[in-house]
């Protein structure tokens, strides 16, 4: 089955609901939507695009970007999105990688290809597909390259029917859909906005790509109170920036419906924040490139409850298993551990890929025994809640202790000096590793502060042995700390 088909049915269902918009103003109804979407299959039809060829899409969060999608869709090729904050070198590399057939790409990202030698061209419309092009649900429909933290990205193979189980899934597991919804893209349409809107798009919802083509938390904050029962996707570290302007500007967040967030870690004095300024909006979902957004869900009721004796327990873990997969929580030989013991998850299900986009090897190494295993650390309690560690390349070990960086930084981060926090493992003769911890404070470091601060909190073995003033910390295109960087620095 092709998703695409999921746009034809809502146009024919409600040809005149609202269906794009720029900011305030509406582009298009659903009739329009799906004609246009057929004009840009023909468009690609016409350029000798076929069944099963790959079509870049390099721009920023448009109107235009969900036109391309389905177009792709309907012409029965796959997508391979790439995030438009990439150097024109990291995006052609992947579009080279991906075979692309071509690809389309607004005025930035046409420059910043044609520097490389790599052509590109805007959305573009021919003569309308009158039929959807049947594919299989194993079919390839979406080439997600993973961030590429170390090294080269990988292409991760999303099928129609991963895409399909990690939609449905959200109606089971995240949050509810209806007509007189809108959806918010203020991150980029690349990756997790983009996932999440053909749930939208099934259900008629309003598709809103903000003027500024990016997250601006006043503008977003507008956009909310305008449009009304607003969604969106966050990083945490957006949803730290919202909080942070609506604080300062006094602002009450009026239509915001639901804050999805996801893609790093959201620290538990930041969600509290969150929620005491804007109330039950925030719903967390834990996922990875390999199993998109449908690993595990924390309910918005989870998210907001303070009345549940473990409530501060499950605020901080990822929730519960979503419908679509199987989770477990396993040792270095697969077998699962008791409850409450820490472990590599491990996921299989629908919502899973079926393989690296020709990487053989790569794909050998995380899909072993019928499972996608993670490389991240977690445990899961007795009721099913699970919680993240860190990745397994992360943790530390110390005087043969292990310890995980994000405990330590969740202590940190309540002291009142310090605004952001990261935690590395440093090579020593005696201990293996030590604890060091990147801080960016509030005015001058204090580390026989902070040293006194740890241990009022964690055992001793676990607190920092170095702390080191930072100015910022180094992020990815997704907002992820860069933890190479910071032992590059060690390194140097």
């Amino acid at each position: 089955m092709n998703i695409g088909i999921w746009l034809e049915r809502t146009a024919q269902a409600m040809p005149d609901r609202a269906a794009l918009f720029l900011g305030r103003d509406q582009v298009m109804d659903y009739a329009g939507f799906n004609h246009a979407a057929r004009e840009v299959a023909g468009a690609l039809v016409e350029q000798g695009v076929e069944p099963g060829d790959r079509v870049a899409l390099f721009m920023g969060n448009a109107p235009e970007y969900l036109l391309a999608l389905c177009g792709i869709w309907y012409a029965g090729a796959a997508a391979v999105p790439i995030n438009a904050k990439l150097h024109g070198a990291e995006a052609a590399w992947i579009i080279e990688n991906a075979a692309a057939r071509l690809t389309f790409a607004d005025s930035t990202g046409q420059a910043a290809l044609a520097a490389q030698g790599v052509a590109a061209q805007p959305v573009s419309r021919g003569p309308v597909v009158a039929r959807l092009t049947a594919r299989a649900p194993d079919d390839l429909a979406w080439l997600f390259y993973t961030s590429g933290t170390t090294g080269r990205p990988k292409g991760v193979r999303i099928t129609h029917r991963m895409l399909i189980a990690m939609s449905l899934s959200y109606l089971a597991d995240v949050d509810e859909v209806r007509a007189e919804d809108a959806t918010l893209y203020a991150a980029p349409m690349s990756h997790g906005a983009g996932l999440y809107a053909m749930i939208h798009v099934l259900r008629g919802a309003r598709h809103v790509c903000p003027a500024s083509g990016g997250f601006e938390p006043g503008e977003i904050l507008d956009l909310a109170q305008h449009h009304d029962r607003l969604h969106m996707f966050a990083a945490p570290t957006m949803v730290k920036r919202l909080t942070a302007h609506a604080r300062a500007t006094g602002t009450s967040g009026t239509g915001l419906r639901s804050v999805v967030y996801a893609g790093g870690p959201m620290y538990l004095a930041d969600i509290l924040e969150a929620v005491e300024t804007f109330g039950p909006v925030f719903i967390q979902i834990y996922g990875q490139g390999e199993c998109p957004m449908a690993i595990t869900a924390l309910t918005r009721a989870d998210v907001a409850d303070r009345s549940h004796p473990d409530w501060r327990a499950r605020l901080a873990s990822v929730g519960r298993t979503q419908s679509v997969v199987e989770v477990h929580i396993a040792d270095e030989t697969g077998a699962k551990v008791p409850v409450g013991t820490i472990g590599e998850i491990l996921v299989r299900g629908d919502a899973v890929m079926p393989g690296y986009w020709q990487n053989a090897q790569a794909s050998a190494a995380v899909l072993r025994g019928g499972w996608l295993w993670t490389g991240d650390l977690g445990r899961m309690d007795a009721q099913g809640y699970v919680t993240l560690q860190d990745r397994s390349k992360d943790m530390i070990i110390s005087g043969g202790s292990n310890i995980y960086p994000r405990e330590v930084e969740e202590v940190l981060l309540t002291h009142s000096s310090v605004s952001e926090v990261a935690v590395v493992g440093a090579p020593d003769p005696e201990w293996g590793e030590i604890v060091v911890a990147f801080v960016v404070s509030d005015g001058p470091l204090d580390a026989a502060a902070l040293d006194a601060h740890c241990r009022a909190h964690i055992a001793r073995f676990k607190r920092p042995k170095r702390y080191i003033a930072a100015e910022n910390l180094p992020k990815n295109n997704y907002g992820k700390v860069l933890k190479t960087d910071l032992r590059a620095r060690l390194d140097a």
